[in-house]
């Protein structure tokens, strides 16, 4: 496997790509979510790239605009379509080989994903979208779906009622997050409305990744149907799948994707 590095144009902005070369015809393309630069969070996509690259499929990474190498202004991930469709289409220039690519983003790259309506992308692999509005994000409460999720679990775990019944959890704080698991639901963010319009406007394979212990993949399912095939959904797992068996889980899921073509 090899690795490099290459640049190309959006907007009038030079941006800084990153491709792990494989012979395969289908590609991998990472989304990175939040300002996260191209390697993503303690390296966890260059190391993503790697391994699905080891399977001999190409992986293409890039920093958006005003992030990491990237020139240009951060505009977020509302704005990032022009960026992903840039990407693609330096990807497909640097691996003329390539016929089909599947996109891939965590959190808001998920989200950003579904907004550009796929991007241009033959299939998609969305995981944990990003579903709160700047308001909502900025708030120190879980969504009421959220909580009572939480509980549910925790009610089923003998360790959990054992730290209760000894007097090890606040009764205080257990009671705060009783009355909040009791609020009715929030109305659908303008956000949520956005990716649902999004994503009905893309043709290909979809498949929505959750991620059970994490906070913004289950209030994304408080607004999903959760009984839609398209969602897999990896037990134990945090956010960004740094459980050993998470991580296992997620190269199986995007390599099926990948072999799909």
């Amino acid at each position: 496997m090899s690795r490099r590095q290459l640049t190309f144009e959006c907007e009038g902005a030079r941006l800084v790509g990153t491709l792990d070369e494989g012979s395969a015809s289908t590609g991998l393309l990472i989304v990175t979510g939040g300002n996260e630069i191209r390697s993503g969070a303690f390296s966890g996509q260059s190391r993503l790239a790697a391994r699905i690259a080891l399977q001999g499929y190409p992986v293409f990474r890039f920093d958006r605009r005003g992030i990491g190498d990237s020139e240009g202004e951060n505009g977020e991930f509302r704005s990032s379509a022009p960026d992903i469709a840039a990407a693609l289409a330096a990807f497909r220039e640097a691996a003329p080989h390539v016929v089909r690519v599947v996109g891939f983003g965590n959190c808001d790259a998920a989200s950003a994903l579904m907004l550009a309506k796929g991007g241009g992308l033959d299939a998609l692999a969305l995981s944990n979208p990003w579903t709160f509005d700047h308001v909502e994000a900025e708030g120190s409460e879980a969504p009421p779906e959220v909580v009572r999720d939480h509980y549910r679990r925790r009610l089923a775990d003998p360790a959990a009622i054992r730290r209760l019944l000894t007097g090890q959890v606040s009764i205080r704080k257990l009671a705060g997050s009783l009355i909040a698991a009791l609020r009715p639901a929030a109305p659908p963010s303008s956000l949520v409305q956005d990716i649902t319009e999004g994503i009905l406007g893309f043709s290909g394979e979809v498949r929505f990744l959750i991620a059970e212990r994490d906070r913004t993949a289950q209030a994304f399912l408080s607004h999903w149907d959760k009984a839609n095939p398209r969602i897999v959904r990896c037990a134990g797992a945090s956010h960004a799948y740094v459980e050993p068996q998470a991580s296992e889980w997620l190269d199986r899921q995007i390599l099926e994707m990948l072999q799909a073509g």
